[in-house]
């Protein structure tokens, strides 16, 4: 078993950055793919960004690439995602998540199985 913090969350105003942190306890996760997706007010969960064991291996989602930089740190069990000219548009919940079916990156949000509680990010116009 996998269990996934989020922290790092909070309100900022628009072209702010933020720096959101998943600490994984219970199994190390050096060797899973792990994600971040998020869900705003009234909307289904959208994939954000991936990365996979090694960390050359990430994907964005269009509307992220460029601003969103997504890291792990094998040695703290710990994935990051580094926020930068934030948008109002970015206003979600956002998830951290693992994959023990696969090593390399994926979107595919039927193969992650542990989940986060998730992190407030509130970006104000």
């Amino acid at each position: 078993q996998v269990q996934l913090v989020e922290s790092g969350g909070g309100l900022v105003q628009a072209g702010a950055s933020l720096r959101l942190s998943c600490a994984a306890s219970g199994r190390t996760v050096s060797r899973l793919a792990m994600g971040w997706f998020r869900q705003a007010p009234g909307k289904e969960r959208e994939f954000v960004s991936t990365i996979g064991w090694s960390a050359g291996n990430t994907f964005y989602a269009d509307s992220v690439r460029g601003r969103f930089t997504i890291s792990r740190d094998n040695a703290e069990n710990t994935v990051y995602l580094q926020m930068n000219s934030l948008k109002p548009e970015d206003t979600a919940v956002y998830y951290c998540s693992a994959s023990s079916k696969t090593t390399y990156y994926t979107t595919r949000t039927n193969l992650y199985d542990y989940w986060g509680q998730g992190t407030q990010v509130t970006v104000s116009s």
